[in-house]
């Protein structure tokens, strides 16, 4: 039995997290496996999902396209070996892996007839081109987009409609014509990733020809942070108000002595900050992770911050 694999990319922040655990609770009755991939020590999106299914397995600090190739081939190796077997494995990348390294993974001779690649579907961050449209000049942007079979667009409740057709014009020539936009396609998303018939994976074909984004350990900078005790949530705000202008992405569990008894969770992509109840069962105490792109980010500085918080 070859058991079907679907592989979710997309940038730091795109919604990755957001789509697995709708794909983890639809009413259709799979039973789906998740392994999760966090660019850091610090698995925040595991615990995010991991209330959603008993079968899930985080993989830390690298990037699975690259260094955690072993632990990927590891990994499925242990959900192969359960019983009763997933019906499928959901393969949540982070937002700095290109998808042409997790293919080739996936396609290794250990593996092959024990997995198939259903689809790799891509979390393309409308909000985020709008607001800066040369985040798609980005090569792992680009790569990431070109290794889709699918892509999904995420937060674009509220563009206008000439924003909207700007966008299905510029994934149309990335060479893009399978999108699936919340807003203008009726067909349940759960329905139609999970039905092999409507998105069928290329991706062997497409392997040689796959643009490879230069993905290496000095292109972000990075900080985990942990905290056993509370912090102040206004000198909190302020510290993200000035580390803001360097940061790609930041998350992680908060507790503040504003809020006792209340875990948070906090979430930072681009310009776009939010706080809100994490689940009570949420282990206490602070852990964080930024990310920022390398020279514009200091994680001594940012951990300076934090600290004075």
């Amino acid at each position: 039995m070859s058991l079907p694999v679907l592989v979710l990319t997309g940038a730091l922040g795109a919604g990755k997290t957001t789509l697995i655990n709708r794909l983890l609770t639809g009413a259709h009755g799979r039973r789906i496996a998740a392994i999760v991939n966090d660019f850091g020590s610090i698995n925040i999106d595991a615990e995010l999902i991991a209330g959603q299914t008993e079968e899930i397995l985080g993989l830390r600090n690298g990037c699975i396209c690259c260094s955690l190739q072993g632990d990927l081939l590891r990994s499925l190796k242990t959900l192969l070996d359960r019983t009763p077997l997933p019906e499928l494995i959901v393969v949540e990348a982070s937002g700095v892996s290109d998808p042409a390294g997790i293919i080739e993974a996936l396609y290794d001779p250990v593996l092959f007839g024990h997995v198939t690649v259903e689809a790799v579907v891509c979390v393309v961050d409308a909000q985020a081109i709008t607001d800066d449209g040369t985040v798609t000049h980005d090569p792992l942007w680009q790569a990431q987009v070109a290794g889709a079979d699918l892509l999904v667009l995420s937060k674009a409740t509220g563009l206008s409609e000439a924003e909207r057709t700007r966008l299905h014009a510029l994934m149309a020539a990335q060479g893009k014509s399978r999108l699936y936009d919340p807003d203008r396609d009726a067909e349940e998303l759960e329905l139609l990733l999970l039905a092999p018939e409507t998105v069928q994976s290329g991706a062997a074909a497409r392997l040689a020809g796959l643009p490879r984004a230069p993905v290496t350990a000095d292109r972000f900078a990075t900080l985990e942070w942990t905290r056993d005790g509370a912090l102040s949530m206004p000198r909190f705000q302020r510290a993200i108000q000035t580390l803001a202008p360097g940061l790609l992405r930041a998350k992680g569990f908060i507790d503040s002595v504003d809020h006792p008894g209340t875990p948070l969770l906090f979430q930072l992509v681009g310009r776009r900050a939010t706080v809100e109840r994490a689940d009570p069962a949420t282990a206490p105490g602070c852990r964080l992770v930024l990310i920022g792109r390398a020279g514009l980010f200091d994680p001594d500085a940012a951990r300076a911050l934090l600290e004075g918080c």
